[in-house]
């Protein structure tokens, strides 16, 4: 469980270089997927890993919103051809029964489904959860560049 002192600000590599730190809640969603559209553009990725980048984000950021107490707080780097994301909130923690993300949910289900699409967008989702919130890490590769 990370500390309440522990979320403001994240410990990265030595080599990390830092491309946004945000707070958000349910009115700065918009303008959050925005910027992680720019952050990922400007970091080489295009189209469908453009998108699905944004995607895992905005459905962990949704989740902290929806199930975390509301507010969250996004760090987002970049270490070699990886970027990273941190999202912590500050809720009562993921039931046990939903940590995994692993299964899908059942077509029509509402509900359920972000950590599922992050674990298979994402190269890897380290959880940390408790009473006193959550953390999520998110590694996504940058693919090489496209052949000229």
């Amino acid at each position: 469980m990370v500390e309440p002192s522990e979320r403001d600000t994240p410990t990265l590599p030595g080599d990390a270089v830092t491309l946004l730190l945000a707070p958000f809640d349910r009115t700065s969603l918009g303008h959050l997927r925005g910027e992680l559209t720019v952050c990922g553009a400007s970091n080489g990725l295009t189209d469908l890993n453009l998108s699905n980048f944004v995607l895992a984000i905005n459905e962990i950021a949704t989740n902290a919103v929806r199930h975390g107490g509301g507010t969250g707080r996004l760090a987002l780097w970049r270490q070699a051809d990886e970027l990273w994301c941190e999202i912590v909130d500050t809720g009562g923690g993921i039931p046990s029964g939903r940590v995994n993300g692993f299964h899908r949910p059942q077509p029509g289900h509402i509900g359920g489904w972000g950590l599922w699409l992050a674990r298979h967008i994402c190269a890897s989702v380290d959880i940390e959860t408790g009473l006193g919130g959550t953390r999520v890490v998110l590694r996504y590769p940058i693919p090489p560049p496209a052949p000229a």
